[in-house]
């Protein structure tokens, strides 16, 4: 990109900012953003995930949701519901997961069909490891993928985005 504002090819300008016109929202508007810069987010990410982890992007979100848990696991349930994910896929990518040595099932204390999982100290490690270069990966996405029409409109919803701007202005 040649100017600090300008959007990317495929990133469409907030409905409001082509008319004076709003037919949505400010809170719908920055949900639609949201979703834009999600989707950024997530490609990029699914490249440096698996070059840097080895994971799917899946199998990343799973590992970040375990991550959250210092040396306790969720249930099998709870990590389908939070991921919105089915049941039958989430035990396909958790036997990957262990095969590679990053999780660990256990029994759930008292409940004969309750399955906990939980990360290993290897999955731990690589997750200190990679974080800042994620975290980056994140930050970056976020900054390309959204102008200054899309920051304002994600203000709604989230004050403090204004900050992107002094970040994008220091590279």
């Amino acid at each position: 990109m040649s100017a600090p504002d300008a959007h990317p090819a495929d990133q469409p300008t907030c409905p409001s900012a082509e008319s004076g016109e709003r037919l949505l929202p400010d809170e719908l508007r920055a949900w639609m953003v949201l979703l834009a810069a999600t989707g950024a987010m997530e490609q990029r990410l699914r490249v440096v995930v698996k070059e840097t982890l080895d994971v799917s992007h899946d199998e990343f979100l799973i590992l970040c949701l375990l991550a959250e848990r210092p040396r306790t696991g969720l249930r099998m349930t709870q990590v389908a519901d939070l991921l919105g994910r089915p049941k039958t896929r989430l035990t396909y990518q958790i036997a990957c997961l262990q095969r590679a040595g990053l999780v660990n099932r256990r029994s759930v204390c008292g409940d004969k069909r309750g399955v906990e999982v939980v990360l290993t100290d290897r999955a731990r490690e690589l997750l200190r490891e990679t974080s800042a270069l994620l975290a980056g990966t994140v930050r970056q996405a976020l900054a390309d993928s959204m102008g200054a029409d899309q920051r304002a409109a994600m203000c709604a919803l989230i004050p403090d985005l204004a900050g992107l701007d002094a970040g994008r202005a220091a590279r």
